[in-house]
C-alpha cells in the first residue's frame, strides 16, 4: 500500500489537471452555445442531437478513436491531447442541456418586465436571464464534473497518466490495493469538486461573496498544482527522459521496468514509463516518436503490423523478416530479441484435458461444439484466430471475450472450458493448466523483441548499447517465474524487475 500511495501525487495531479481543463473548456463552449441555440429553435434539435450522439459513444472507444484521428492530422496522438479532447466532448451535453432548460424556464413576465424598463438584449441576457438560469447551469456543471472525473480514468490506454493507471495495472497484476487506491481517490476527487461547485452556487444564490470567492480560490489552487508540476518538469533541465512504452499485461510492466533499470545503470539517463497502451496504439506511438522504445512480439508484428499471411518454417526467418519489414515499411528498428517466446496458445484445465485425452489442438475438434472458449479482447479479431479456425475448423459452443486478468480465473472456476493463454503466463503451472500443442502450425513464433524509434536509435547510441545488453538474457522459464512473482506472489512489477537486474549483474 505504501508503494501505491507514493505514486498518488503524480497520478492525482495529472487526473485533476485533465478534469479541470476539460470542464473549463466544456463550460466555455456549452454555455455560449446554449445561449445561441436558445434563441434559435431550428438549431436546438441539431445541436442537442449531436451532443447526445457523442454521449452515446462508449467513452473508451471515443478516447481510442482520437488516437488515429489526431495521427492522421499530423498532431500528437498519444498522451494528454487525445484524452483532453475526448473528455471535453463528454462534458458538453449536461452543461448544454441544463443551460437550455434554465433559459427556457424563465417566466415570460420577467422578460417582459426587463424589456419594459428599456434593457438592451445584452443587458437582459446578463442581468436577468443568466442569473435566473444559473442554478440549473451549475447543476449541469456538477453533473459534467462527476462524469469527467470518472471518465478520465480511461485516459490511461491512450497514454495520459491518471488515476486509471492504478486501476488498469492493478487489474492486470491482481494488485487490488492499487485498484482500491485508484477507485477511492477518483471517488473522493469527484465528491470534492462537486462540493466546491455547490459552494460556489450557494455563495452566488445567497449573495455571500466570501463563499463563492473562497471556493474559486480553492479551484485556482487546485489548478495550480498540476500546472506547477508541469512547469517543474519543463524547467528541470537535464537530459530528456527515455520514454518507454508498455502494453497492458503483467509481462509488459516487468519488461518496461527492466529496460528502465538497465538504461539507468548504464547511462544514468532518466526514463519515463508510458503504460497500459493497446497493441496498435503503442506501435503507432513508436513510429511517431511519442515513445522511444518498447517490447513487442514477432508473431504480433508479422501478422498484424506487417499483415503477412504466410508463415516461415522457423523462428529465425520470422525474426529476420520482421526486422527487415519494420525497417523498410515503418522506419522502426528491431534492436534485439530478449531470448524467450510468449506465444498465443489454447489452454485447458489439466484434469478436463486428461479426461478428454486432449493434448493437441487437433484433439479438440470433436469436442469443440460442446466447449466454451474465453479470450482476451483482441484475440478473436486477430489473424491468429482466423488462422486457427481455418487450419482446424474449430467451432465452439460459445466464444466470450473478457479482460486478460479474468480469463484464468474464469477457467479455474469453470466459467469457460479453455482460454487463449499466453505461453509465459505465470499462472499456467499453479493453476494446473495444459497448453495444447499447435500441431498444424497455425500460430507464428512470438519472440519478444525490443523495438526502437529510428530517430532515437541514431541519436542515442549509448542507450542502444545498454538495451542490447538485454539480448538473449531472459529465457521462457525465467519470464514465467518473473510473471509468477507478480501474479502469484504479489510482488510489484518494480520488485520483480529489480530482482532480475540484481541477479543478472553487469553483462
Amino acid at each position: 500500500m505504501n508503494e501505491q500511495l507514493q505514486l498518488l501525487p503524480g497520478y492525482l495531479s495529472a487526473h485533476l489537471g485533465l478534469t479541470l481543463a476539460a470542464i473549463l473548456v466544456g463550460v466555455l463552449v456549452s454555455v455560449p452555445l446554449g445561449v445561441l441555440v436558445a434563441g434559435s429553435k431550428r438549431l436546438e434539435p441539431f445541436v442537442l442531437g449531436t451532443a447526445s450522439v457523442i454521449q452515446t459513444v462508449p467513452s473508451l472507444a471515443l478516447l481510442a478513436f482520437m488516437v488515429p484521428a489526431l495521427a492522421a492530422l499530423g498532431m500528437q496522438s498519444i498522451g494528454y491531447l487525445p484524452a483532453l479532447i475526448g473528455l471535453c466532448l463528454y462534458s458538453v451535453l449536461p452543461i448544454l442541456r441544463n443551460t437550455l432548460v434554465g433559459l427556457a424556464s424563465i417566466e415570460p413576465a420577467l422578460l417582459e418586465a426587463a424589456q419594459s424598463v428599456g434593457m438592451t438584449p445584452g443587458e437582459q441576457l446578463f442581468r436577468v436571464e443568466l442569473p435566473l438560469a444559473l442554478p440549473m447551469i451549475i447543476a449541469g456543471i456538477r453533473t459534467a464534473t462527476v462524469w469527467t472525473v470518472g471518465t478520465a480514468t480511461l485516459s490511461t490506454p491512450v497514454g495520459a497518466p491518471s488515476l486509471g493507471n492504478y486501476i488498469f495495472s492493478g487489474l492486470q497484476t491482481r494488485n487490488y490495493a492499487a485498484v482500491l487506491v485508484g477507485c477511492v481517490a477518483a471517488a473522493l476527487l469527484a465528491l470534492a469538486l462537486d462540493g466546491l461547485i455547490r459552494v460556489v452556487e450557494l455563495g452566488l444564490r445567497l449573495r455571500r461573496r466570501a463563499l463563492w470567492i473562497g471556493a474559486l480560490c480553492v479551484f485556482a489552487a487546485l489548478a495550480a498544482w498540476p500546472l506547477a508540476r508541469l512547469a517543474g518538469a519543463f524547467a528541470g533541465g537535464g537530459a530528456r527522459p527515455v520514454r518507454i512504452g508498455a502494453k497492458n499485461f503483467t509481462e509488459q510492466y516487468i519488461l518496461s521496468r527492466i529496460m528502465s533499470g538497465r538504461i539507468h545503470e548504464r547511462t544514468g539517463q532518466p526514463t519515463e514509463l508510458i503504460e497500459s497502451l493497446g497493441s496498435t496504439v503503442v506501435f503507432d506511438a513508436l513510429r511517431n516518436g511519442q515513445i522511444d522504445v518498447y517490447v513487442d512480439y514477432t508473431g504480433t508484428l508479422w501478422a498484424n503490423i506487417l499483415e503477412r499471411k504466410d508463415r516461415p518454417p522457423n523462428r529465425a526467418e520470422v525474426l529476420e523478416g520482421t526486422r527487415s519489414g519494420l525497417r523498410e515499411r515503418f522506419g522502426v528498428e528491431l534492436l534485439a530479441a530478449l531470448g524467450f517466446e510468449n506465444a498465443y496458445a489454447l489452454a485447458m484445465n489439466g484434469q478436463q484435458a486428461e479426461e478428454l485425452n486432449v493434448r493437441k489442438i487437433s484433439d479438440l475438434i470433436p469436442y469443440a461444439p460442446k466447449l466454451r472458449l474465453g479470450s482476451d479482447y483482441e484475440f478473436l479479431s486477430r489473424p491468429e484466430w482466423k488462422a486457427l479456425e481455418a487450419r482446424y475448423g474449430l467451432r465452439f459452443q460459445e466464444q466470450r471475450s473478457m479482460d486478460p486478468a479474468l480469463m484464468y480465473q474464469a477457467l479455474r472456476s469453470g466459467g469457460v472450458d479453455l482460454i487463449s493463454a499466453f505461453s509465459t503466463d505465470g499462472r499456467i503451472v499453479p493453476y494446473h493448466l495444459r497448453v495444447l500443442e499447435d500441431d498444424r502450425g497455425a500460430i507464428p513464433p512470438y519472440d519478444a523483441v525490443i523495438l526502437v524509434n529510428a530517430v532515437f536509435a541514431r541519436e542515442q547510441p549509448a542507450v542502444l548499447d545498454a538495451l542490447r545488453s538485454l539480448a538473449q538474457s531472459i529465457d521462457g522459464e525465467r519470464m514465467r517465474a518473473l510473471n509468477a512473482e507478480v501474479d502469484q506472489s504479489r510482488h510489484s512489477p518494480a520488485e520483480a524487475a529489480a530482482g532480475f537486474l540484481k541477479g543478472a549483474g553487469h553483462r
